[in-house]
């Protein structure tokens, strides 16, 4: 692969990161005994690597940061210097688990290399094992990352011999001028040749973006003050929970909504337990999520690489002053449903794809401003994307469960992940352990609040 730019929202995970916040997606994927050694694992991603050409690459700055960074294949790449083994401490059970995964995520990604790595996690006192892969956010989003874990395991039960690696070596990186060129802004159709070209469509997009503008600058309204929303500490906690796909559906059904309703009622419940397990009554704008949602077109470059991001965002606010289980998840429903309409996603795409024309100086300084500065609008994040709906095997394994994990950063001390896989789904919850002290009533919530919905 030759190198290519960073698109905007790629930079923008990049020059997020900070040094309480890294910003990495990632997950546990448990599988079920013995676990492998350590070579057969990097025998088995060595024989898949030619699919995921972006986990040779690393991310080369522009010189002076006249341009946004570029991929370049790694001259110096090594698959063991990505892959290791830790063991759970004794007794190895779901908490060791659980601490031990918390504490390989709170660590950055090493900037001069491919920003992933993959752990093999043994030691658990049940005889499963896991892969805790890392993938930094400026590589993949949600439904790639999901698409990457497609592409390394197998659906069938058998273990398939191990192919041999693909050749492969780097190409030459660019040289310093074509660093900056690359990454200048580039410019876009004038509104007044695409007034020529499609008239209405310009002018659906016109009204589109109106609606859009006015969701958008309903969210400035700051949000009550809680224990969630503040400067983010170093120490994480990961807690894991998984509930019937087939009781979500049913719900979904019964109550004219979706799973990714369900799936957000019970964020908005456990959200709910969490602010009065922490003395904070809960107000009716309390809690307002930021939902991505993807706007990933199925045969684009994008769709077939297997990297970039292509998200947009909705901005969702959650009723945890609302009391009644049924009422709270109607009120969820119904505020998902008005914003999938208010043209906010297609806003946030638009203006993520306007950022490509700002010279990169001013975008940086624009999302410090936007960003690293105290502000009160968000409280959590919640993102759901859906798994591999067939049992997957790993060297021969099943893999048995699937915990999510998505970062935390920009005062949001509390996020949520959640993915489908094999007839459940499992929510991973990312914890700020520094300010969040409460955090062990969620998964139980959200248990809960499931059955809640079945009655």
């Amino acid at each position: 692969m030759t190198s290519s730019v960073l698109s905007p929202l790629d930079t923008a995970f990049l020059r997020l990161e900070s040094a309480a916040a890294p910003l990495h997606i990632a997950s546990l994927a448990v599988f079920a005994g013995p676990p492998p050694t350590l070579a057969e694992l990097i025998g088995l991603l060595a024989s898949r690597l030619d699919q995921l050409p972006r986990y040779r690459q690393r991310v080369v700055e522009a010189p002076l940061s006249l341009g946004r960074p570029v991929w370049v294949d790694d001259p110096d790449f090594e698959l063991a210097r990505h892959v290791h083994a830790v063991r759970v401490p004794a007794p190895g059970g779901p908490d060791e688990t659980r601490a031990l995964c918390a504490r390989l995520l709170e660590r950055h990604l090493d900037r001069d290399r491919p920003l992933w790595e993959t752990w093999l996690v043994d030691g658990m006192s049940d005889g499963t094992w896991g892969l805790l892969s890392k993938v930094h956010h400026c590589m993949v989003d949600g439904v790639a990352g999901t698409d990457v874990l497609a592409h390394v395991l197998d659906v069938e039960p058998g273990f398939p011999p191990i192919a041999e690696p693909a050749p492969w070596s780097p190409s030459p990186g660019p040289s310093w001028a074509q660093r900056v060129v690359a990454g200048l802004p580039r410019p876009r159709p004038s509104t007044a040749v695409r007034a020529v070209r499609d008239p209405r469509a310009l002018g659906r997009e016109v009204l589109t973006d109106l609606r859009g503008t006015r969701q958008w600058l309903s969210a400035l309204v700051p949000v009550q003050a809680n224990p969630l929303l503040g400067p983010v500490g170093k120490e994480r906690d990961w807690l894991w929970v998984d509930v019937s796909l087939a009781e979500v559906r049913r719900v979904a059904h019964d109550l004219d909504g979706t799973v990714n309703d369900v799936a957000e009622a019970l964020v908005c419940s456990a959200l709910r337990e969490l602010l009065l397990a922490s003395g904070t009554p809960p107000q009716p704008r309390a809690i307002r999520s930021l939902v991505p949602v993807s706007v990933r077109r199925h045969g684009s470059a994008q769709d077939s690489a297997l990297d970039a991001n292509e998200v947009s965002a909705l901005l969702a606010l959650l009723p945890v002053d609302v009391a009644d289980p049924h009422e709270r998840f109607r009120q969820v429903r119904d505020e998902l449903r008005r914003l999938k309409t208010s043209g906010q996603a297609q806003l946030g795409e638009r203006i993520t794809a306007a950022a490509g024309t700002v010279p990169p100086p001013l975008l940086r300084a624009g999302l410090v401003l936007g960003f690293r500065l105290p502000h009160q609008h968000l409280t959590t994040v919640t993102t759901n994307v859906p798994g591999p709906p067939i049992p997957l095997y790993g060297l021969g394994r099943e893999l048995l469960a699937l915990h999510p994990f998505v970062p935390i950063a920009d005062r949001l001390r509390l996020g949520f992940a959640v993915t489908s896989y094999a007839g459940r789904l499992w929510f991973g919850i990312t914890v700020d352990a520094r300010h969040v002290h409460e955090a062990s009533v969620l998964g139980p919530a959200i248990t809960r609040a499931l059955g809640d919905l079945m009655t």
